[in-house]
């Protein structure tokens, strides 16, 4: 506590900007206390919450992924009931979906609208669907609503739905035990309850206030555990504590204490640490003109390349008056940043007027995936500001590869080995043993090319802490065990392969690129298998074919086998739209288990690399069989290295929640994938980060 005491003695203002700001309410997601509002969080927020009313224990994260939509993802700890009958002092956990909806934004003289569904993907023990209202006057801000289900089971009007025979007057019970299951046949059935309050910035700008009526009589609770209300009227004040941090505390059902903690931040406008450790860009020398190609030391301009640009060079060579880099960008996410250090470097060396243009020819993995031509004389223009960066970019060509006879100059040898040491991470979440089983590893990677298009690489990693110990449950599952073994992978060996294969690619003309591999594939299955994809460079669209017979790995992680084989694979297409930059994957195929189904994916990237995605899997597999949570489903969060570290770094890191464990629609997690081999061929993301062209 005394590190909060003497940071509070230095307290900074809060900007009048955030004065309107959002807070979170006790499910996850803007509103006041147990009612939702009107109101949307900024596009790109999240959330992540925690709060207590006895005898509940919510945990939540609330992201807005689109400036009119707001998703969560929610545990709730029922303390006062057993998770299972056979369990022994873990508390009952439900795993909760929401989604809110803005119908219109507020005007002068009209409210702020949205439609919302709480709940509305899980067992449904609180779901509900409320219509809610918004109108700010000045520092008060007036909420007004109407709930079916959990929000509203008060009941105080009538269904009109039911009046006019659309929706039954009786409210069908959750979804059951097996939970994950769309219950659209109860949505805005039952009575109606109303709801509404007032949230009010006190004049310090730090505190907020909140008041609220909730429609909810908690006479019918799930587990049959009703709850005393002596008011429905609940009071709170939210703290912000620092930015980014808000403190709730609250009084509940007039005799209930509520205590809260929301940590924030906008993964869409949160600013990357200042890249200190970068070297500077190259300054300009004076160099005279006329210098020939066999007077310049290419290997020096290779190193340079390398080093300041972060351009790995193949080879360079030259035709007429264009220079021409072949190789692969490894250090800076935006191309354009790398291509306007390359020509700096190739400047300094070359002298001016020498050749008209520089062209960076992308070859991940030993294929073209694009390459980028820049006028030196056009970026001396820029620098000086006699050309503005949209006339820059209009003369920035970003094409696919083009095929020239050249005359090679240089030749870089092929970097045969590479090897790191880092940290991993496996967790489970929400089981009966315990709430969070986590395993923290040491992993040692490494990597040896044959070519620029064959290498074999792998990682081996080292048990350093985990409390898998208390994992003894074992999903009950109809289907072969792909999956739910889980725990046998995690705790029966401390250091363990977790994968070792090889890898050869190749472009098969313009636009098709194809990829074989073999070997220990993924920590539970290793075989062989291959992958062709169609992408047209510049389009939006691409079309790949994945097939792999795969076995299953001993528990142990080494070279053993067990005796479960299966052909596996998917047709999948890609679309990248213009809908605030969302890209849509749709696969159809055959599963681990040796189900057949489809899987839809969704996921918005940002401009600063982070990414929000989600997907759901449905197969052949029944509900039933499926098991808890009837449908693999999940969301994930993937984040450049960058946006947390002083240096520039093309590698990023994925966290996933997948609520369940489950054998039905499990997919191989292959390691290297065409699609993300060959982003380069993707123009907007040229176009995104041409900005930087001069950093």
């Amino acid at each position: 506590m005394i590190p909060l005491v003497l940071t509070g003695l230095a307290w900074p203002a809060v900007g009048h900007a955030d004065r309107y700001r959002t807070t979170q309410h006790d499910f996850g997601g803007v509103g006041l206390l147990q009612t939702p509002t009107a109101r949307m969080a900024p596009e790109g927020a999240f959330s992540f919450n925690a709060n207590r009313t006895s005898p509940y224990s919510r945990y939540s994260i609330s992201v807005q992924p689109l400036p009119w939509l707001e998703t969560n993802i929610r545990y709730i700890a029922i303390t006062n009931r057993d998770y299972s009958a056979s369990s022994t002092g873990q508390s009952l956990k439900d795993k909760a979906i929401d989604a809110k909806f803005r119908l219109w934004e507020e005007s002068y003289w009209l409210p702020q609208v949205a439609l919302g569904f709480r709940d509305m993907g899980g067992t449904g023990l609180f779901s509900s669907e409320f219509l809610v209202a918004n109108k700010r006057f000045y520092d008060l801000d007036l909420s007004l609503g109407v709930a079916w289900g959990y929000i509203g089971n008060r009941g105080d009007v009538s269904n009109p739905l039911a009046d006019l025979g659309l929706r039954d007057e009786q409210r069908a019970g959750s979804t059951g035990e097996v939970g994950g299951e769309f219950n659209t046949s109860a949505f805005f059935s039952g009575p109606v309850g109303v709801f509404g309050g007032v949230e009010y910035q006190t004049p310090w700008d730090r505190l907020r206030l909140k008041a609220e009526v909730e429609g909810n009589d908690y006479k019918s609770e799930p587990q049959r555990n009703n709850q005393d209300q002596d008011s429905p009227l609940n009071l709170a004040a939210v703290f912000r504590l620092s930015e980014g941090i808000d403190l709730t505390a609250g009084w509940e059902r007039g005799n209930t204490a509520m205590f809260g903690i929301s940590f924030s931040t906008n993964l869409k406008t949160g600013s990357h640490p200042p890249k200190v450790l970068d070297p500077a860009p190259e300054p300009k020398h004076e160099l005279p003109a006329g210098v020939t190609a066999s007077q310049v030391d290419w290997q020096d301009v290779s190193n340079r390349l390398r080093d300041n640009a972060g351009f790995a060079v193949e080879e360079i060579a030259v035709k007429d008056r264009e220079v021409i880099v072949t190789g692969n960008q490894t250090t800076y996410r935006e191309e354009a940043k790398g291509l306007g250090r390359a020509a700096r470097v190739l400047d300094n060396s070359l002298g001016e007027g020498t050749y008209d243009w520089y062209t960076l020819v992308n070859k991940p993995r030993g294929m073209e995936t694009s390459e980028s031509s820049i006028r030196p004389d056009r970026l001396h223009a820029l620098e000086e500001n006699r050309l503005t960066l949209e006339q820059m970019r209009r003369t920035t060509v970003n094409a696919m590869p083009s095929v020239v006879s050249k005359d090679v100059v240089h030749r870089e040898p092929l970097d045969r080995f590479d090897a790191g040491i880092s940290l991993g991470y496996n967790q489970n979440v929400g089981g009966p043993d315990d709430f969070i089983l986590y395993q923290l590893l040491a992993r040692a990677s490494g990597e040896y090319r044959f070519s620029r298009n064959a290498w074999v690489d792998g990682s081996v990693g080292v048990d350093l802490l985990n409390n898998f110990d208390r994992f003894e449950y074992d999903a009950p599952s109809k289907l072969p065990r792909v999956r739910t073994n889980i725990r046998e992978y995690l705790t029966t060996s401390d250091v363990v392969l977790e994968r070792l294969q090889y890898t050869q690619t190749q472009r098969m003309g313009s636009d098709l690129f194809v990829m074989g591999y073999a070997g220990l594939l993924e920590s539970m299955f290793g075989g062989v298998g291959g992958e062709v994809l169609l992408r047209p460079h510049g389009s939006d669209w691409a079309v790949g074919v994945d097939a792999n017979w795969v076995k299953k790995r001993g528990f142990r992680q080494d070279f053993s086998f067990q005796d479960y084989s299966v052909w596996t694979g998917h047709m999948t297409g890609y679309l990248q739209t213009d809908f605030y930059n969302v890209l849509a994957r749709g696969s159809v195929g055959r599963y681990l288990a040796g189900d057949y189904g489809a899987t839809l994916e969704l996921s918005r990237r940002f401009n600063n690399g982070i990414t929000i995605g989600a997907w759901a899997t449905k197969t052949d597999v029944p509900s039933e069989d499926f098991g808890e949570g009837s449908f693999d489903k999940g969301i994930y969060f993937t984040f450049p290295f960058d946006a947390f570290f002083a240096r520039s770094s093309t590698s990023h890191g994925t966290i996933a929640w997948n609520p369940l464990t489950r054998d039905g629609g499990a997919r191989l997690a292959r390691y290297h994938q065409l699609y993300d081999m060959t982003e380069s061929r993707n123009t907007d993301r040229f176009n995104e980060g041409f900005e930087r062209i001069l950093e």
